[in-house]
């Protein structure tokens, strides 16, 4: 084994372990590989880049956008309607519509984006035939795989077709797959529809949540958690603003309705004032609201705010500046955590002549802008070090101070011996997430303790130097002057209206929003809506929503204006799963979305052209033709596939370049006298399938294609056998709801479990093998 092979498999493994942990994106660490490759000097410069103008990578891209172009003028969107037209109400036969619309369409289109589009379509078939989701969800998904099967229109199909071309043989054409990929597809809906069926989840998350028959609003429990608040007469409230109130950030409380001499308003804006007598339908938990009662007596002190209040021997002061390259630039202070990252406190913020000083953790930082913060001479010591500032000065004297005014947003409150707040720690108090209000020393007995712990316990009398401003603490004296008028829930049914309305929605595949909470996206005024419960494995969330990451497969509530709910529909991060008329940009466009698609096809069916041309062709013409704009071409690309693909590609030539794919096909090779081609095929068709489950199956079928192509000439046996056999195992995804993004797509709304994946996935694997390899057997002997 010779050095450049020892470093080969290195590379290898480091990539097989970066994909399986998810240490590093999928994408980046194929661009890792790529670097390291180059760098290392087993592959030339030009070799390294090759993955981005290979036809394979080219032809991945261009597909994306042709499927966009079907989707945008509702060519797709009709074929899949046709499941609700024809599928009748027998489980069975709706089982096998959806699965045969879903393969029929995944062998054009992009099976993701397949999915995408049938998933609120089968969820309307599910609530008009009183059929559990969970019992279609999951072969709509195994459908669209199914479907990838039959036509060179996959990525999986495309970058071994490449593979093919680039050794020398000659590459499959565009229904080569469809022979055993027809049998695989209808011996799967078979299956699945007769048998595999009743391996399906009979899971009716609605009963399981409430144990009866109910809407959406019961689905999420919303009857649970709410109430009627009233506004009495007197009440500070009166003349504020629903945003001054805090309710939602303080108390994690939503307010779904406003009440006005005998009028509701529903979905009622932020800026909605409140007047004396006004009732509000409050969702949420009540004990995080009547944690606050503990505030209520707290004394403000009537003493100055001195420098010394704010710094010890240990704690100091300094400003430092955002640097151009920063990657703080355009995060909000909430989302950079300095407190959690660096050890401090942002005490103000300055940009220009302006001074920020409430609201802080919603405040988006810009190149250039100056930072006080307050922290240990260690931290401090660490942050004048790091990139991401370029300037640093040491505040020795309260002048800055003063010029940050930050006695203006500073005061003190003692603890009083009969405050409900004894004993509790700073974090159980709360204190942090109520109106932005931060306890910056505590002075107890004479002992200053600056920057307390969030663990710290309150004792009574206690001087707390609390941040923020004196008029909050009134509003939340306000807001324990709210009446619980009534002890039984609210009558919901009111929540939806001509103009108002609740949909469900889901992440989409490629949403960028994956990780991110509400607060961070700014949910509420960017959408002009509310997203009032989210459902996550089993159950539903109402409270506190706004600092929860979203995940895919959650369901969230959504609660606006129709207008507005409508809107959300043409939002490539989300999709809707409620069934109606979806956003179309351009519907008469339809029958000539249709003739490009046609026009893309036949010259490839007659090998006129190669199919990255036609492909690029056709996307070109989608956007000429305004079936869609090249914004929507842009979006509707998914990038992190083609920089893991184009990533991926030179380290198939490192391996077959320094010999690493001949020595693994001459060991594997010698297994043929055990084994035979056949047990090789096996072999190799099984360890595909379960690595996928942790491993990207287009970077799997880059490093396996050389190998088994290979091993076919060392075999003396066709290699289109074997690329065959290799096509349809990378494209056998069932065993997990992390083997393929059409998985995860349906895992919420059906309120799947790994373990159900696992009893459909496994014999359906069994049964795709089986027949497939059989049909290989016939259409491509390995001896022809």
């Amino acid at each position: 084994m010779t050095p450049e092979i020892m470093l080969v498999f290195g590379i290898l493994i480091l990539a097989l372990f970066l994909f399986a942990t998810g240490i590093i994106r999928m994408d980046v660490t194929a661009l890792l590989i790529l670097s390291v490759l180059a760098l290392s000097g087993l592959i030339t410069p030009s070799d390294a880049v090759s993955g981005f103008s290979n036809p394979a990578v080219i032809t991945i891209w261009a597909m994306f956008i042709l499927g966009a172009g079907l989707t945008r003028t509702n060519v797709a969107y009709q074929l899949g309607s046709l499941v609700i037209k024809y599928s009748g109400k027998g489980e069975a036969r709706l089982i096998i519509m959806i699965m045969l619309v879903s393969g029929l369409l995944s062998a054009f289109m992009n099976n993701i984006g397949v999915a995408a589009i049938m998933l609120p379509v089968v969820m309307s078939v599910a609530r008009r035939t009183s059929v559990l989701p969970s019992r279609l969800l999951m072969p709509m998904a195994f459908g669209t795989l199914l479907g990838g099967y039959t036509t060179l229109l996959t990525t999986i199909n495309l970058l071994i077709s490449d593979a093919l071309n680039v050794h020398g043989f000659g590459s499959f054409k565009l229904f080569d797959f469809a022979p055993v990929g027809i049998f695989v597809l209808a011996g799967g809906i078979i299956f699945v529809g007769f048998f595999g069926r009743r391996l399906l989840p009979k899971r009716d998350l609605v009963k399981e949540a409430v144990g009866k028959d109910v809407n959406l609003r019961d689905l999420y429990s919303l009857q649970e958690r709410t109430c009627i608040m009233k506004v009495p007469q007197g009440s500070v409230l009166a003349g504020k603003s629903i945003a001054d109130t805090h309710l939602g950030s303080a108390a994690g409380l939503t307010v779904l309705a406003l009440i006005h001499n005998g009028k509701t308003q529903l979905a009622p804006p932020p800026d909605t004032v409140l007047r004396e007598n006004d009732k509000l339908i409050i969702e949420g938990r009540l004990e995080r609201f009547k944690e606050f009662r503990g505030w209520l007596n707290l004394h403000i002190e009537p003493e100055e705010i001195l420098y010394e209040n704010l710094v010890s021997d240990k704690i100091k002061l300094a400003e430092i500046r955002i640097s151009p390259d920063s990657t703080l630039i355009n995060k909000t202070v909430y989302e950079t955590n300095f407190r959690r990252q660096y050890g401090v406190n942002v005490l103000a913020v300055k940009r220009n002549s302006e001074i920020r000083r409430s609201r802080l953790p919603d405040y988006s930082l810009k190149e250039g802008d100056l930072l006080l913060i307050q922290g240990s001479e260690d931290k401090l010591d660490l942050i004048k070090d790091d990139s991401d500032f370029d300037s640093f000065n040491r505040i020795k004297n309260e002048e800055l101070t003063i010029t940050y005014h930050l006695q203006d947003r500073m005061f003190a409150v003692t603890v009083p011996h009969h405050s409900e707040l004894i004993n509790k720690s700073l974090s159980k108090s709360r204190m942090g997430a109520v109106f932005g209000l931060r306890v910056l020393a505590i002075f107890r007995n004479n002992e200053s303790i600056i920057m307390p712990d969030p663990e710290v316990e309150l004792l009574s009398g206690d001087k707390l130097l609390v941040e923020g401003r004196k008029d909050n603490l009134e509003i939340l004296r306000g807001l324990q002057e709210l009446e619980i008028e009534e002890e039984e829930s609210p009558d919901l049914t009111a929540l939806e209206t001509d103009q108002v309305g609740l949909i469900e929605a889901t992440l989409s595949p490629r949403s960028s929003l994956a990780g991110k909470t509400l607060r961070e996206i700014h949910f509420r005024s960017k959408y002009g809506m509310q997203v009032i419960a989210i459902w996550r494995e089993g159950r539903a969330y109402r409270t506190n929503l706004r600092d929860m990451p979203i995940k895919f497969g959650d369901g969230l509530l959504i609660l606006g204006r129709r207008d507005k709910l409508q809107m959300l529909r043409s939002e490539p991060d989300f999709i809707v799963l409620s069934y109606g008329e979806k956003e179309i940009r351009q519907p008469k466009k339809a029958p000539l979305a249709a003739i490009i698609m046609a026009a893309v096809l036949i010259p490839v069916i007659f090998n006129l052209i190669p199919i990255s041309i036609a492909a690029v062709t056709g996307a070109v013409l989608m956007i000429l033709t305004n079936c869609l704009t090249i914004e929507d071409a842009y979006r509707s690309i998914d990038w992190r596939s083609v920089f893991l693909i184009a990533g991926m590609l030179p380290l198939g030539i490192a391996m077959q370049q320094t010999g690493a794919v001949e020595l693994i096909a001459q060991q594997v090779s010698a297994w043929d006298t055990a084994l035979g081609p056949w047990g090789i095929i096996i072999a190799v068709f099984i360890v595909t399938v379960v690595a996928s489950t942790v491993i990207p199956t287009a970077a799997l079928i880059v490093m396996l294609a050389p190998i088994m192509l290979t091993i076919s000439s060392e075999l003396g046996v066709s290699p289109y056998s074997f690329m065959m056999a290799l096509s349809i195992a990378g494209s056998t995804s069932f065993l997990s709801p992390i083997s393929h993004p059409a998985n995860v797509l349906v895992m919420g709304p059906g309120g799947y479990q790994f373990s159900d994946y696992l009893k459909l996935g496994l014999p359906l694997t069994l049964v795709v093998m089986v027949i497939g390899l059989l049909m290989l057997s016939v259409f491509w002997p390995l001896y022809p």
